[in-house]
């Protein structure tokens, strides 16, 4: 490990949680749209309109707000009421109003590793809820570099080692899932840990297993202290 220079961790359910709220919101759209299609078919329903949205909308709550005014929109043939439609842009205004609750062990690991490598986070989603969860989790000091991107492929990484001006074998990317915070960086030559959370959006698995010198597996964020330090 004695190459790694720069050290970035993903923010969503790496650092803070944030699945569990998306997941809530979904319960309570369903709810809403019970008398429409079963709660299980809204929510393919609403998956479907995500991806498809996703070129356009990007990442983040309020692609999700419009994804699920959008899907209430289709399941309805476009009769749901406007006060429904107010209550899912209720539901999405709550979630950017989340508490931040850190995972176990990030300050610890942040705290350790701080002064040893430069730190960075590199997130995607929406700008301004991603600068906010950053300010209220007190973790933005510890960070040499803040990129909150509009998506992980590997051009997206490669410029962000050209801002950094690090190599490749110099970077080591930590998060929850393997296709957005791993593979895009083993593809171009950099270090990838996974550190799995219980839940994960359905977009971010992969089928198949991952055998790289450059990748590792814990089960949980103090694991990596053993290795970096």
């Amino acid at each position: 490990m004695n190459p790694i220079q720069v050290i970035a961790f993903d923010a969503d359910d790496t650092l803070w949680v944030n699945e569990p709220f998306f997941q809530e919101t979904e319960r309570k759209l369903c709810a809403l749209l019970e008398d429409y299609l079963p709660h299980h078919t809204v929510s393919q329903e609403l998956f479907k309109t995500q991806i498809q949205n996703l070129p356009l909308y990007g990442y983040g709550v309020k692609s999700f707000i419009l994804s699920m005014i959008e899907t209430s929109l289709e399941v309805s043939e476009k009769t749901i009421s406007l006060e429904v439609i107010a209550k899912i842009i209720a539901l999405g205004k709550e979630m950017l109003q989340k508490p931040i609750e850190l995972l176990d062990g990030v300050e610890e690991v942040l705290q350790t590793l701080h002064g040893r490598y430069r730190l960075v986070v590199a997130t995607k989603g929406d700008l301004l809820d991603q600068e906010r969860k950053l300010i209220k989790s007190g973790l933005a000091h510890y960070f040499h570099h803040i990129e909150i991107m509009s998506d992980k492929r590997e051009s997206d990484y490669q410029k962000l080692l050209k801002h950094l001006d690090i190599a490749p074998e110099e970077f080591l990317m930590i998060g929850n899932s393997l296709k957005s915070d791993v593979l895009p960086v083993l593809a171009i030559g950099g270090h990838g840990f996974h550190i799995p959370y219980h839940t994960t959006w359905a977009y971010e698995h992969i089928e198949h297993t991952i055998e790289h010198p450059h990748f590792q597996s814990f089960s949980s964020l103090r694991e990596i202290l053993n290795l970096l330090t």
